[in-house]
């Protein structure tokens, strides 16, 4: 029987009551069943708000098998609704679940991963890292518009490398986009929305440290780091997600 992870409201989209064992189970199942495309995203305040105001991109959510609380206020929410023993006491974070499942998918050779997204160099340097795992493909899509066929070229490159996980690295809201779009017509295999893990596991970019990410603060350690391309997403998004969380309460 396959493994079923209960689920709670935040701001109208269900997350997942779950921790990174659970998680990597449940996609290490999925990806063994192998009978369909499953769509996994790791979500945060930004993505959360993000599908909330903008009602195309909520159907594009409401699309995922499984979406993970990957953000200290999403836990927070969730503990909110749930009995002292049932609390959760950390997020399932996007890059540390890709590293649980690479871990126990380790010297597997029939348990293939597929990297789309980034650049060559920052693929290359994941294949190095991630040597004792079956990198069945990697893949690093034209920067910008893309061309008419490239959608049916990434198909078939994933249905030809036969991968068991695909790790789809364009960005949000891009990456989420294209898994829902093309859901129905994907080969069977699970797949990730991982945004910056690439850059992270490649060593390109540094993460916060442990303690400021279990203090729900990485947004702003990301924000010193990057203010003027990050201060409008947080400022607006972190806003929403507290507006919408307030707006849900209420309304009880």
């Amino acid at each position: 029987m396959a493994i079923s992870l209960k689920t709670k409201p935040v701001i109208g989209f269900p997350v997942a009551v779950t921790h990174y064992e659970e998680a990597r189970d449940w996609c290490v199942d999925r990806a063994k069943l192998g009978d369909r495309p499953y769509a996994v995203s790791a979500a945060n305040t930004h993505l959360l708000s993000h599908a909330r105001h903008d009602e195309e991109y909520g159907k594009v959510m409401r699309r995922f098998d499984l979406i993970c609380p990957d953000g200290m206020p999403l836990v927070w929410t969730l503990n909110t609704q749930l009995p002292e023993s049932e609390k959760l006491t950390d997020r399932v974070y996007g890059p540390s679940l890709m590293l649980e499942v690479l871990k126990a998918t380790e010297g597997d050779g029939n348990q293939g991963h597929f990297f789309l997204g980034g650049s060559q160099s920052t693929l290359d340097k994941l294949k190095e890292r991630f040597s004792k795992n079956h990198i069945s493909g990697i893949y690093s899509p034209p920067f910008g518009e893309w061309p008419d066929d490239e959608h049916q070229k990434i198909m078939k490159l994933i249905q030809e490398s036969r991968a068991n996980y695909v790790w789809v690295g364009l960005g949000c809201p891009k990456q989420e986009s294209w898994i829902s779009d093309h859901l129905d017509s994907l080969p069977p295999a699970v797949y990730f929305g991982v945004g910056a893990a690439f850059a992270f596991h490649a060593g390109e970019v540094k993460q916060a440290p442990a303690l400021v990410q279990k203090l729900g603060m990485e947004w702003l350690y990301r924000l010193c780091a990057e203010p003027r391309r990050l201060f409008k997403r947080y400022a607006v998004h972190n806003s929403l997600f507290l507006y919408y969380s307030l707006k849900d309460h209420v309304s009880e």
